[in-house]
Order: C-alpha cells, then sequence, then structure tokens
C-alpha cells in the first residue's frame, strides 16, 4: 500500500482537500484526514483501510472499543471518529424529536392520560435531548417490586441512552407525587448514577393535566 509519504504533496489529502475541497476526496482520504497519522508497524493507510471495513460491515454498531481495537487506534484517535459520527448524525437527522422541557414530552403519551390503571413509562434520550425509543415497563399499582432498575433500564442500555424520562399517569386526577412516586424516583435514580444514565425528569400525568419532579425541584433534593 502507498504511504502518504509516497504521494506526490499536491495529491495528499489534506493539501487535496485544501484545493479542491473535502468533497473531492474519496473516503478512504477522508479517513486518512480524520486519522491524521500512523504508528509503528501500521501507518496511517492501513489503519484507515481497517476502519473503512469495520464502517461497511457493522456501521451501526461502531463504537470506542471497537475502533480501539484496531491495531495502531489510540483513545484520541478512536475518540476523534466517533465525535464525528455523532455531530453528523446530529445536523444532518431531520425527523428529530427534540425534548429540552417536560411539554414536549406529553404527545409522547397521550393514550395513557385517562386510562384507569396507573402505566409507567420510559423514553430514552441520546447526548443531544433526542427521542431513542418510548417503552411501557409495567401497568397496575406503581410499587418497587414493579418498577425495578434492571426492568426500566435494561433497555435504555441496549439504546446507549444518555438519560431517560420517566411518565406515568395518575387515574385520581391528582398530580402530586405519592411517597411511593418519590421512593422509586430516588431508587432508580441511584441506579442511574451507578449506569452513567442521567434521570432527567419524572413526569405525573392525568386526563387534563400534569406536574413535572424536574420542574418542581424534587429531583434536586433526590
Amino acid at each position: 500500500m502507498t504511504k502518504i509519504k509516497d504521494i506526490p504533496k499536491i495529491d495528499r489529502p489534506r493539501e487535496k482537500m485544501a484545493k479542491k475541497s473535502a468533497r473531492a476526496l474519496s473516503d478512504f482520504e477522508l479517513m486518512q484526514v480524520l486519522i491524521g497519522s500512523g504508528v509503528s508497524g501500521s501507518d496511517v493507510g492501513q489503519i484507515s483501510k481497517e476502519i473503512l471495513k469495520e464502517f461497511k460491515d457493522n456501521f451501526e454498531n461502531i463504537s470506542l472499543e471497537s475502533l480501539r481495537s484496531i491495531k495502531g487506534m489510540s483513545l484520541a484517535k478512536s475518540s476523534k471518529i466517533i465525535s464525528a459520527i455523532e455531530i453528523s448524525k446530529r445536523f444532518l437527522t431531520k425527523d428529530e424529536h427534540i425534548i429540552k422541557k417536560a411539554e414536549d414530552v406529553l404527545s409522547l403519551v397521550p393514550e395513557i392520560r385517562d386510562k384507569k390503571q396507573e402505566y409507567f413509562i420510559c423514553i430514552t434520550l441520546d447526548g443531544a435531548s433526542r427521542l431513542i425509543n418510548r417503552r411501557t415497563i409495567t401497568i397496575g399499582t406503581l410499587n418497587a417490586s414493579l418498577v425495578h432498575p434492571r426492568e426500566v433500564f435494561a433497555d435504555a442500555i441496549v439504546d446507549r441512552a444518555a438519560g431517560v424520562i420517566f411518565v406515568h399517569n395518575h387515574p385520581s386526577g391528582n398530580t402530586e407525587p405519592s411517597q411511593e412516586d418519590i421512593e422509586i424516583t430516588h431508587r432508580l435514580t441511584e441506579s442511574g448514577k451507578i449506569l452513567g444514565i442521567e434521570i432527567i425528569d419524572h413526569i405525573i400525568v392525568t386526563k387534563t393535566s400534569f406536574s413535572s419532579f424536574k420542574d418542581n425541584g424534587l429531583l434536586n433534593k433526590i
């Protein structure tokens, strides 16, 4: 494989980008620009080739760990690639559902607001507060045995969620959190800290109203 130093300077990836723009570069050349340099026994071209193979074979599951398993890929180089992928997704995804406040969640749970049983919903979000998924964890009167951290966080871990929002309904019409609600939130918050998944909010909804642990300052007391 031809090494960068053997390529005429004008045709090297960075110089080519400066002269003709990034669009003129092949996937291979763009990867070389991202990586920057190789290491002893594995030059930038060889590393780029291995990463592109990983992209083609398993792009949806690309991770820091999978990149670091490639010879010559340090934490710094791997982090740069993962960051480039993530920032591209954030700017190029057009059908995203961004959740910034409690009101943004209400459109995701309209069917539970007038249910006669309590539904406990877990909403997973990425680092840009974009919706990943919405799942019903349990149906019935909430208690600590039903809303277990194992059940709540199993899918959040699979989603690689940065944060979660919990939503449950009060058939009584009262939006005030019960002692059980507070205890469950405390238990899940402690579990989230261990797992590195932020509890962003716990929202209680009724047919006509809602209340937010975050907005009411309850999360800060947990």
